[in-house]
């Protein structure tokens, strides 16, 4: 009986030895910004949860599409039902892998790059993105922006509608995680 205390410690401390590099936002911003001829479109969400690994410098996010808000219903309403199907890909996720060395335990601000996988819409597309991961006392900022093609993740837009959503999506990104 005793080997298994001694086991069971021993797994719980090597555990904890392994997840103290995880840090988790579940609060983390994304929004988008769609510039079109006729009519731009921006919508953001504060219900993303995300996932950074100091140890591996692994990062990952995950969103739940119909989280995104809209200045008007109607938009929200045809982003949701007409083009990210929600209902059978209801949520959007990035993992990847942060390039540059980043001194988790010193001040500072580190410009880094990127690499992972983008899930949109159940279509995976590899993206390389700059970031910045700003390292301040006992909180870690991870902020980037890049673009996204939506006919890479198969979203279709029907061509009567086509000046009104851009082809292109200027997508932000930003989480905070505490030590």
């Amino acid at each position: 009986m005793i080997k298994v205390y001694v086991w069971f410690f021993a797994m719980v401390l090597c555990f904890r030895a392994e997840a103290q590099g995880l840090l988790i936002d579940k609060a983390s911003r994304i929004s988008f910004f769609s510039e079109a001829p006729l009519e731009n479109i921006a919508a953001v969400t504060e219900k993303a949860a995300s996932a950074l690994d100091t140890g591996s410098c692994e990062i990952a996010f995950k969103v739940t599409i119909n989280t995104f808000a809209f200045k008007k219903r109607l938009m929200q309403e045809h982003f949701n039902e007409n083009y990210m199907e929600s209902d059978r890909f209801p949520h959007a996720t990035f993992n990847g892998k942060i390039q540059e060395p980043v001194d988790w335990h010193r001040d500072g601000t580190y410009l880094v790059t990127v690499v992972g996988t983008l899930d949109i819409h159940g279509v995976g597309k590899q993206y390389t993105v700059p970031a910045t991961i700003t390292v301040r006392g006992e909180s870690i900022m991870a902020v980037a922006k890049f673009n996204v093609r939506v006919a890479d993740h198969d979203v279709k837009i029907p061509r009567i509608v086509i000046k009104n959503i851009a082809e292109v999506v200027e997508v932000d990104v930003s989480a905070t995680y505490n030590k």
